[in-house]
């Protein structure tokens, strides 16, 4: 059994793709153990406590220093016993030491195809709005392997969506998360699962379904 520890900071509409997925026996025997937000009262929480996930709140507020911050969500994510670390609209920088503990074992969500409308700055509602302003015929999201960089992984997942002629950034978030976020981010962890996913010089190599 893969175990999955999710990160998430607001609504937690990725999680429950996730939870839903899972239930319906998708992910391959992956299964997701816990739930960390780094903000309090957050509705993934919710989604969490209703599926009798373990969840808890770990935020910089609560700490003297970020230092202290990043030891103590290193140590959760340590006593879920996480094989597998999902973002799922985690807006905090992973640290350094548990990307490096976790290599090529965290990935991340991303609305939009990298590398457009990525790296520092772009998150949420400012990615739709990037590309609405650029004018683009396409988007969608992406799902890669989390390393020091922003937005700078190995990609696992992409899937393109169209722009429809009126969209407004909340529009295109919504289609975009319908018709590639809460499709892909399963799709992956089912991959990794698996045991489908190699990494290889950066670069992510799918392998064929075992017959």
């Amino acid at each position: 059994m893969l175990k999955v520890v999710v990160l998430v900071s607001g609504g937690g509409t990725n999680l429950q793709a996730l939870i839903d997925a899972e239930e319906a026996g998708k992910l391959s025997g992956a299964k997701i153990v816990g739930v960390i937000s780094n903000n309090e009262g957050v509705y993934a929480l919710e989604r969490a406590q209703k599926h009798e996930i373990p969840n808890r709140c770990i935020s910089p507020g609560m700490f003297s220093s970020r230092e202290e911050f990043n030891e103590a969500l290193l140590l959760a994510v340590e006593e879920y016993g996480a094989d597998l670390i999902v973002l799922a609209g985690f807006l905090v920088v992973i640290p350094k030491k548990m990307i490096q503990k976790y290599e090529n074992r965290i990935i991340n969500i991303h609305p939009s195809l990298i590398p457009a409308f990525c790296g520092t700055g772009y998150y949420g509602l400012k990615v739709h709005e990037g590309a609405l302003a650029r004018g683009v015929k396409y988007t969608g999201a992406t799902v890669h392997f989390v390393d020091e960089g922003t937005d700078t992984g190995p990609i696992i997942l992409q899937k393109p969506v169209a722009v429809e002629e009126g969209d407004t950034p909340k529009s295109l978030q919504q289609r975009v998360m319908e018709q590639a976020e809460w499709i892909l981010l399963p799709e992956a962890v089912r991959l990794i699962a698996e045991g489908r996913i190699q990494v290889e010089n950066k670069k992510v190599r799918i392998l064929s379904e075992k017959k």
